[in-house]
């Protein structure tokens, strides 16, 4: 082979090769030190930057947990989210069970991908931790998402794919939701776990009932944007009234495994001042219920026109001052009524006549539910729950003996309950509550006559005792059959 005498020899040419491959490592050996690791990054990104600018179409999100100071919401509904679209390949998973969780939950790891696909668009999520100072101080140490996808698509993903995102986040998390129970201690709240079974299905009340309170409470929550236009702070409430023993705590409950709402126990015995109401109702949390039970016994309010002495101020501000039905209605329909939303305050009671008129009305209980006693459409509810009876085949040859005796107002669900705990057979569960019903009836039947005989006479004491103060003889005589029967 021969080389012309103007071309280096390839003994010369990789000579020189080796002396600039030493001249380079010398040049950035010393780089590396006199140059700082953020100068040389930066350096790195721009000659990047510009030298890819024009063919990179790819755009990158970063979503970290610090929002100026305060979590960033779309972190955490993105690591919701990605928790259940992790990829069975996935390498190294975060694992976590809080207190309250009743399973484990799993998390993306440092480096580990997801794909999703929103529209057709394709989308990469990564989760990235970075350490801060690489000796190992924990102090920098901040973890994030990174979001790439096409710039094309910044629009969509930016207005509609971020908002899915936060919406499947919250469905999420009210499906993993653990209810709690919170009730009054020295004035302050102390939480229990909710884990009362009721449910609509379970409950013993009337098909039709069900239905109209499962499309209220559904209606409530969709309109949110409608509260807001119209003006009124998102809230309602509702009264469940009717005998002791007729499943109105059930129901309470049922709501609240219905919503995935906590609830707030509230007893008015323990509460001595309208400030300590506020301060209690203040702290309770949005997406719960309010439950003041047997609202007409839980504390003696004084009369509305005897609150306000003469020469006050209608609101004389003292901090001292009792509890009373204004401070009440003010929390429930008032200014206060707004500090907080989606909430559902329920009150409950034996006795509907004896509440207050300016409790009742809408826009304070919306909703007036009677729990009665159990008809026979309830009793099948409570004979499926407790026996696995089930009537859409063949009914149990008792059903149509029960469905006699238990026309009109005869025994509550909870009696009912009772008497089909008391064996696992059917046959004679049945039987017991066919010999419950019979003694019932009987009982009511010798009892009338008596109670008409004593109606009669307390009418006539009554009107001729005060024939002209109460108002007309025919009111008396509706308020006298109310106190008979509540005497009974």
């Amino acid at each position: 082979m021969f080389f012309s005498k103007d071309l280096p020899s390839p003994t010369s040419f990789f000579t020189a090769y080796a002396s600039m491959a030493g001249y380079m490592m010398m040049i950035r050996s010393m780089a590396h030190q006199l140059i700082p690791g953020p100068v040389q990054d930066f350096i790195y990104s721009s000659l990047h930057s510009l030298l890819f600018r024009s063919t990179s179409t790819t755009l990158t999100l970063t979503i970290d947990d610090d929002n100026m100071g305060m979590h960033n919401e779309i972190y955490q509904a993105a690591q919701t989210y990605l928790s259940t679209k992790i990829s069975p390949e996935a390498a190294r998973l975060r694992i976590s069970k809080g207190h309250r969780d009743k399973h484990v939950n799993l998390y993306l790891s440092d480096g580990e991908t997801v794909n999703d696909v929103y529209q057709n668009v394709e989308l990469k999520w990564r989760f990235v931790t970075d350490r801060g100072d690489k000796k190992g101080d924990d102090d920098g140490r901040s973890e994030y998402f990174e979001l790439s996808f096409d710039k094309k698509h910044k629009d969509l993903i930016l207005n509609s794919y971020i908002p899915h995102v936060e919406s499947k986040a919250k469905e999420i998390r009210d499906e993993r939701r653990i209810l709690m129970l919170h009730s009054l201690s020295s004035l302050r709240w102390e939480s229990v776990i909710l884990e009362h079974p009721s449910t609509f299905k379970t409950i013993a009340m009337e098909d039709e009932l069900k239905r109209d309170v499962m499309e209220d409470l559904d209606r409530f929550i969709r309109r949110k944007d409608y509260y807001k236009k119209v003006g009124k702070a998102w809230k309602r409430g509702y009264l469940l009234y009717g005998p002791p023993g007729t499943g109105k705590s059930s129901l309470v409950a049922a709501m609240a495994n219905y919503l995935k709402f906590d609830v707030y126990d509230l007893q008015l015995a323990s509460v001595m001042r309208d400030s300590d109401l506020r301060r209690l109702l203040l702290a309770t949390r949005n997406r719960s219920i309010l439950v003041i039970e047997d609202i007409d016994c839980a504390v003696d309010f004084p009369n509305r026109l005897e609150q306000q002495q003469p020469g006050e101020g209608k609101n004389c501000g003292d901090s001292q001052a009792p509890l009373t039905l204004s401070g009440l209605l003010n929390f429930i329909d008032g200014l206060w009524s707004s500090c907080g939303d989606e909430r559902i305050i329920i009150f409950t009671t034996n006795h509907k006549d004896r509440l207050d008129p300016a409790l009742l009305r809408p826009g304070r209980m919306d909703m007036h539910i009677y729990m009665g006693h159990c008809t026979f459409q309830g009793f099948k509810t409570l004979a499926s729950n407790y026996l696995g009876l089930n009537d859409t085949t063949m009914p149990h040859r008792l059903y149509p003996e029960i469905e006699r005796l238990m026309d009109g107002e005869v025994i509550t669900p909870a009696q009912v309950a009772e008497e089909l705990m008391k064996s696992e057979d059917a046959d004679v569960a049945l039987e017991g509550l066919v010999n419950v019903l019979e003694k019932m009836r009987f009982k009511a039947n010798e009892l009338s006559p008596v109670l008409k005989k004593k109606e009669s006479r307390l009418e006539r004491d009554e009107m001729r005792a005060r024939p002209d103060t109460e108002g007309s003889p025919r009111k008396n005589s509706k308020r006298i059959k109310k106190l008979v029967l509540f005497w009974t």
